[in-house]
């Protein structure tokens, strides 16, 4: 059965300008300008420039009033009929909408250039070989991954050329066209394992002795070779230590993943601007905001006058059509400025917090001094959500005087030393680091001898622990770290 009750309760939403602040908390300050230039393209009412008069129009929230009339004048600078659509098609069947109103709109960037396998089909093209072998190989070109690597079997391909190209053939016919494939630049391309891409390689270098022993390494003792099991290589090659180095030294310089040389050489390199300073000034601190973060923002004063000017008339119901235009276009200017206004005072209570929180790091850069800190510090320091402290720490950086660095590189998890001090992760992986960096690397640290290495200077730290530490770090297994 329906009926119907009157309830109340408290529900907790987000305004339309607490969305867009949210939005613009979390972009760094190439993608803020963007953001801005975007904004300003979509909105008329918004220019740049500052701003000397005061916000008068904001009082005039009586201006709409459903029940009124409101007539239309004339602006010769400015024409309405650009924002209003004459013809009788409805603006909805002539678009698509197909997300909501506050994803973000992404747009994939389109890749110039020709790629690894066109130009290995160029060179492919230019060789002196017969149409079957051309086909063929371009087929096996189509199967390289990103690295250069022919990871597919052959009798896999086999079989794909039968059903999608109609082409009959058999493992032996694609060996020999393999092998063509495989004098490609760039040396080593094609290969389908690590072993084979370094000899492909090192057959085309010179006859030389250490070349002649390299070969020799990775031919027939490549196991070993991967394991450093460096004197069992010595005993059955017959060699000493320096000729061993020697090869190894021709090895190394080696190029494993051939099909990246040109996508490196092509990528666009990242450029980072910082959006905070930390200047050391007479022993004390001193925090800029990066000017870019500030831009200069105003309302436009011809709308402005534009809607005093609609006021005065009141008659028709296109006239009122146009004033809630131009009313929406000056509110969500207004809106937008606020936004910007407040995600700077935001970023600078938020970076004045970490600043004081990290003190002693930012005098000297020792990341031994850096205290423990989670978003929780920070977020109760400025009495703010953890949410909104993790927006501003996302993607920014801040340049100080020992160099640049990413906010979220300041936050890290507590450990308690012997004494009861409470320390900094961070401390504890510089510290491990350091004497990986310092240790004999004939005879490198074991997990166990860094953990008891730890525990000798106060770091209460398990075995396990140190391992996460070390992979974290980037930093083999001492079995992978010993050298000659």
């Amino acid at each position: 059965m329906l009926k119907q009750y009157l309830s109340q309760k408290l529900q907790q939403k987000l305004s339309p300008q607490q969305i867009q602040l949210m939005k613009l908390l979390q972009v760094p300050t190439l993608e803020l300008e963007q953001r801005i230039k975007q904004e300003m393209e979509e909105n008329p009412a918004l220019e740049e420039g500052e701003d000397h008069e005061e916000e008068e129009m904001l009082t005039e929230e009586q201006t709409i009033d459903e029940s009124e009339e409101e007539s239309e004048s004339s602006n010769e600078e400015f024409d309405l009929s650009d924002y209003f659509q004459d013809d009788d098609t409805p603006d909805y069947k002539l678009s698509a909408k197909n997300q909501g109103a506050d994803d973000d709109d992404f747009e994939m960037p389109l890749s110039v250039g020709s790629t690894f396998q066109e130009a290995m089909r160029t060179q492919l093209s230019l060789r002196d070989v017969d149409e079957r072998t051309e086909l063929l190989g371009e087929h096996l070109i189509g199967n390289l991954d990103e690295d250069g690597y022919l990871r597919r079997g052959l009798d896999q391909i086999v079989n794909d050329l039968a059903f999608t190209a109609n082409v009959m053939t058999d493992e032996a016919e694609l060996k020999g066209v393999l092998r063509e494939v495989q004098t490609l630049d760039p040396p080593g391309v094609a290969a389908r394992d690590l072993r084979e891409c370094l000899l492909l390689q090192l057959n085309r270098l010179s006859n030389a002795v250490d070349v002649l022993t390299a070969k020799e390494i990775v031919d027939k003792h490549f196991d070993a070779f991967t394991k450093k099991h460096y004197e069992r290589i010595m005993e059955r090659l017959e060699i000493d230590e320096d000729a061993l180095r020697d090869a190894i030294d021709v090895i190394v310089r080696l190029n494993p993943k051939p099909g990246n040389t040109g996508r490196d050489s092509s990528r666009t390199a990242q450029t980072i601007v910082p959006d905070f300073a930390i200047t050391v000034v007479d022993g004390q601190l001193e925090l800029s905001l990066n000017g870019r973060n500030a831009p200069e923002l105003r309302v436009s004063r011809q709308y402005r006058d534009m809607i005093k000017e609609y006021q005065r008339n009141k008659k028709d119901k296109k006239s009122k059509d146009a004033l809630l235009f131009i009313k929406q276009k000056l509110d969500s200017a207004k809106w937008f400025i606020d936004a910007i206004k407040q995600r700077q005072n935001t970023l600078l209570i938020t970076m004045e917090a970490i600043m004081e929180h990290q003190r002693e790091f930012f005098l000297t850069g020792d990341e031994t001094k850096m205290k423990p800190m989670i978003l929780k510090d920070i977020a109760e320091k400025v009495e703010m959500d953890i949410s909104t402290v993790s927006r501003v720490a996302n993607s920014k950086y801040v340049q100080t005087d020992h160099g640049t660095y990413l906010l979220k590189f300041f936050f890290s998890e507590s450990l308690t030393t012997d004494s009861g001090e409470e320390v900094s992760t961070r401390e504890v992986k510089k510290i491990l680091e350091e004497a990986i960096i310092a240790e004999n690397k004939q005879n490198p640290y074991t997990d166990d001898e860094l953990t008891k290495l730890l525990r000798e200077k106060g770091y209460n730290i398990a075995r396990r622990t140190v391992a996460k530490y070390r992979e974290q770090l980037q930093m083999p297994v001492a079995r992978l770290r010993k050298e000659l």
